[in-house]
C-alpha cells in the first residue's frame, strides 16, 4: 500500500522490484531451499529429547539436570559451526552483488532498454544499496531454523512483519527527499531489525554462537542440500527468466505482477507456509523415531487443516479481487488502470495458488524423510513446464502469458509431489517396518484418504455456499455509481465477511474434524486469557 501511494506502478517500481529480487534470489538459493530441507531436519534431530538423554547417559549427567541447566552440547557445537561458516560466506557474497551490480541488472531486467534506458542504471544503483540485506536476511533464516527445530515459532513468524515495517517507515520519511531509493533503505533497515530479533530469541532460548569450523552434522546437511541446490539452480533460472521477459513486456509490468503476487501469497504465507512450517520439525522427529502411523496421521491433519482454511481465503480473494485491489492500491500514484491490471494478474494467480497451497505441506514431508532429490525433480520438471508455456503464451499475452505459465507450473510441480509422495510413503512404510496386526487400520496405512476425501467434499458444498452468499450480498449493494473508499469497505466487510461466516457454519454444521479442533483450540486459549 505505502508503495502504491508514493510511487504507483511505475518503472521505477519495476526497478525497484528487481534489485529486490536479486537478494531473495541469493536467500532462496543459499538458505530458504536448506532451511525446510537440511537445516530443521537436522537440528531437530539434535534437538529431540532422546538425543538430550542420550548425550546426558553419555557424560554421566542425570536427564533432569542436563535438560534444566542447558541444551544440548552437540546442538550447540553445530550451530556454532553453522553460524561462524555462513558469517564469512555471506558476507563474501554481499559483497559480490555489490561490485557486479550493474550485470546483474543486465541481465534480470535488459529488457528495460526498449523503452526506458534509465531504468538499468536506476536497478543498479539500489542492487548496491540492498547488497548488505544478502547477510542479514540470510543470517536470519539460518538463526530462524535453529528456532523452529527448538519449536520456537512466534518471533520468526513476527520477523517477517518487522521486515516490511522498514519500508512502511522509511517511504513516508525518505520519499520525498531521495525517491524510489527510500524503499531500498527500508529494507535494508527491516532486514536488520530482522536479523536482530532473531539473535535475540536464539539467546533467550539458551544457545550462545561458539567460533567453530567444522561439526560432523556439516556433512550431513550438505548431502540433504545439494539435490536441493541442483533444483534451485534451476529455480532461479525461471525468476531471472520470469523477470527478464516481463521486463520486455513494458516497464510497468514487473510492478503489476508483482502486486498481484503479493496478494496471491497472503494466504499462502497465513496458511499453508505456516502449518507447513511447524509441522515439519515434528514430522522429521516421528520420521527419525520410525513412527510412520504418527508421521502419516500429522502429514494427513496438516493437509486438511491447509485445505480448509485455505479455501475461503483464495475464493473470497478471487470473488472480491477488484474492491480489494482498489482499496489496498488506488491512491496516490497508482491509477485506475493499474488496478485493472493486477486484478486480471490476481485471478490468474489464485488457480495456481490452491496448487502452490497443497504443494507446500507435501514438498516439508520430502523433507522430513531426509528426501530431498525427489523435490528437486520434480523442481526442475516444473521449470520446464513453465518455460514452455511462457514461451508459447508471452507473444500474444503480453506479461499475462507468464502469470498463466506460473500457473502451470504450481498444478504440475503439486500433482507431481501428491502422486510421488502417495507412492514413496507406502513404499517407505514396508521398506522401514512391517505393518502391525493390530492398531494399524487400513485407513492409517492409506494416509486418511477417506477421511481426506469427505473433507474435501465438504470443503466444496461450504465454498459453494460461500459463493451464492457473496453474489447475494453483492446484489444488495446500490449498482452502479463510483467506487469510493467506504463503498469498497462497507463491501468487503459484509460480502467477504458474509461469505466466509456462511463458509465455516456449513463446515461446522456438518461436523468437520479440523475446523472442530481449532475451535476448541481457539476458545480454551481465549479462556485461559480471560482466567489469567
Amino acid at each position: 500500500m505505502v508503495i502504491a501511494g508514493y510511487f504507483g506502478a511505475t518503472g521505477a517500481v519495476s526497478a525497484f522490484t528487481v534489485a529486490s529480487t536479486a537478494p531473495k534470489m541469493l536467500y532462496d538459493f543459499l538458505i530458504g531451499g536448506m532451511l525446510s530441507a537440511a537445516l530443521v531436519p537436522v537440528l531437530s534431530d539434535y534437538a529431540r529429547l532422546e538425543r538430550n538423554h542420550s548425550d546426558a547417559e553419555t557424560t554421566g549427567e542425570s536427564h533432569a539436570s542436563y535438560t534444566q541447566f542447558g541444551p544440548n552440547p552437540e546442538l550447540v557445537r553445530l550451530v556454532g559451526a553453522l553460524l561462524s561458516l555462513s558469517v564469512v560466506t555471506l558476507a563474501a557474497l554481499a559483497l559480490l552483488m555489490a561490485v557486479f551490480a550493474p550485470q546483474v541488472a543486465s541481465l534480470l531486467a535488459g529488457g528495460f532498454d526498449d523503452f526506458d534506458p534509465a531504468l538499468l542504471p536506476l536497478t543498479a544503483r539500489l542492487l548496491r544499496l540492498m547488497a548488505p540485506v544478502v547477510w542479514f536476511v540470510s543470517m536470519a533464516g539460518v538463526l530462524t531454523a535453529v528456532l523452529f527445530a527448538l519449536q520456537r515459532f512466534t518471533l520468526p513468524a513476527l520477523a517477517s512483519a518487522v521486515y516490511n515495517l522498514g519500508i512502511v517507515a522509511s517511504a513516508p520519511l525518505l520519499a520525498g527527499r531521495i525517491g524510489i531509493a527510500s524503499l531500498a533503505i527500508g529494507v535494508l533497515a527491516g532486514s536488520l531489525a530482522q536479523f536482530g530479533l532473531m539473535a535475540w530469541d536464539v539467546h533467550r532460548a539458551g544457545l550462545s554462537f561458539r567460533l567453530q569450523w567444522s561439526h560432523p552434522a556439516l556433512a550431513r546437511i550438505v548431502k540433504l542440500y545439494l539435490p536441493i541446490a541442483a533444483g534451485l539452480i534451476v529455480a532461479q533460472f525461471q525468476v531471472g527468466l520470469d523477470r527478464r521477459l516481463a521486463s520486455g513486456t513494458g516497464v510497468q509490468s514487473i510492478a503489476w505482477m508483482s502486486k498481484a503476487t503479493t496478494l496471491q501469497q497472503l494466504p499462502l504465507g497465513m496458511i499453508s507456509v505456516a502449518i507447513s512450517l511447524a509441522a515439519l520439525p515434528r514430522l522429521s522427529q516421528q520420521f527419525a523415531a520410525g513412527d510412520e502411523d504418527a508421521y502419516r496421521a500429522t502429514l494427513a491433519r496438516g493437509m486438511r487443516m491447509v485445505l480448509v482454511l485455505i479455501a475461503p481465503l483464495l475464493l473470497g480473494l478471487g470473488l472480491l479481487a477488484e474492491p480489494t485491489v482498489r482499496l489496498l492500491f488506488e491512491r496516490g500514484q497508482f491509477t485506475v488502470e493499474d488496478s485493472a491490471m493486477v486484478v486480471v494478474a490476481l485471478e490468474v494467480y489464485l488457480v495456481g495458488a490452491l496448487f502452490a497451497a497443497i504443494d507446500f505441506p507435501l514438498i516439508y514431508a520430502f523433507y522430513a524423510r531426509n528426501n530431498t532429490l525427489l523435490p528437486a525433480a520434480v523442481g526442475l520438471f516444473s521449470v520446464v513446464v513453465y518455460g514452455a508455456a511462457a514461451l508459447a503464451l508471452i507473444e500474444g499475452l503480453g506479461f499475462l502469458g507468464l502469470v498463466w505459465a506460473d500457473t502451470a507450473k504450481q498444478a504440475a510441480h503439486a500433482v507431481s509431489m501428491l502422486l510421488l509422495l502417495h507412492w514413496k510413503v507406502g513404499r517407505g512404510n514396508r521398506a522401514r517396518r512391517p505393518a502391525r496386526a493390530s492398531g494399524t487400520s487400513k485407513g492409517t496405512q492409506r494416509w486418511a484418504f477417506g477421511t481426506t476425501a469427505q473433507t474435501v467434499t465438504m470443503i466444496l458444498v461450504a465454498a459453494s455456499s460461500m459463493g451464492l452468499a457473496i453474489l447475494w450480498l453483492q446484489s444488495l449493494f446500490e449498482p452502479g455509481g463510483p467506487n469510493s473508499l467506504g463503498k469498497d469497505l462497507a463491501f468487503l466487510m459484509v460480502g467477504g465477511g458474509g461469505g466466509i461466516a456462511v463458509y465455516f457454519g456449513v463446515l461446522l454444521a456438518a461436523g468437520q474434524p479440523e475446523l472442530r479442533q481449532l475451535s476448541r483450540t481457539v476458545l480454551g486459549q481465549a479462556g485461559l486469557a480471560r482466567s489469567e
